[in-house]
């Protein structure tokens, strides 16, 4: 089994438990707020079915997909702070039915396209390009921290499995981007980084004589990083100003820092 293949297996079984706890749901069901101010369950899944969709356009190696890119672009350029989040409204007026049978839809040419990029091709993305590889591991991440949301709305029991160390590994590659999006100069050296994950394992990064280190759940990780949680919530423990400056500022995704979550 390759890579891809394990991230793609990862993906599809996040993807079917957020479906388990939304396909049997009324009209009041999908209209249920989330945490996120403004978003229901309905925008949630909205937001990751067009975020397939427009993933999948990415990958297309075709005249006709780089022309749909392109014009997807030109409109996320003349909206940068708002179009993605009015996309995810839009989409979520459908009706049930409809929002299900597209993001489906949507998951399984997401799956296709990533399996079919020529290996050592990249795709063009909003950021840097991004190769099939990297594109699955984000999608993971986010479909993991919307799904989040669904489930604290709905009051869905939720487990976490080692499926999430795709989070993590994000969480810790994107450490330098979090302080260039908030203008700040990143750490010279690296951290070491060792957190336990849901099995009991525990997963490390990082030089183990650094200066500086992060330790703790690598559930907390994940949802720090996905902004799911604040910092004094979780169990993470941080030596050294950088590495507690990061624990106040991290991001696993793209473009702006978020507001994050208040303080439980």
């Amino acid at each position: 089994m390759t890579l891809l293949d394990d991230l793609l297996g990862d993906l599809t079984a996040e993807g079917d438990r957020l479906w388990a706890a939304v396909s049997g749901l009324d009209a009041d069901g999908w209209a249920t707020p989330t945490p996120a101010a403004g978003w229901t369950v309905a925008t949630q899944v909205a937001h990751l079915l067009w975020t397939d969709e427009v993933a999948t356009i990415a990958a297309t190696d075709s005249p006709e997909g780089k022309d749909a890119w392109d014009a997807i672009v030109l409109e996320a350029i003349a909206d940068p702070m708002g179009y993605v989040d009015a996309q995810a409204h839009e989409v979520a007026r459908l009706a049930p039915t409809a929002l299900l049978a597209r993001w489906g839809a949507a998951r399984d040419g997401l799956k296709t396209a990533l399996q079919e990029l020529p290996d050592g091709q990249k795709m063009p993305w909003f950021g840097p390009p991004m190769s099939a590889a990297s594109m699955a591991t984000a999608r993971f991440m986010e479909t993991w921290a919307h799904a989040l949301d669904v489930y604290d709305a709905l009051g869905v029991a939720y487990e976490p499995t080692d499926r999430i160390r795709h989070v993590t590994h994000l969480g810790v590659r994107t450490r330098n981007f979090a302080f260039s999006v908030h203008e700040l100069e990143p750490p010279a050296e690296e951290f070491r980084i060792d957190l336990v994950a849901p099995s009991g394992d525990v997963w490390s990064w990082g030089p183990e004589d650094a200066a500086q280190t992060v330790t703790g759940s690598a559930y907390d990780f994940c949802l720090l990083v996905t902004q799911r949680v604040h910092r004094d919530d979780t169990d993470l423990v941080a030596v050294g100003a950088d590495a507690e400056k990061w624990l106040t500022i991290a991001q696993a995704f793209a473009g702006p820092a978020g507001e994050g979550r208040a303080k439980r």
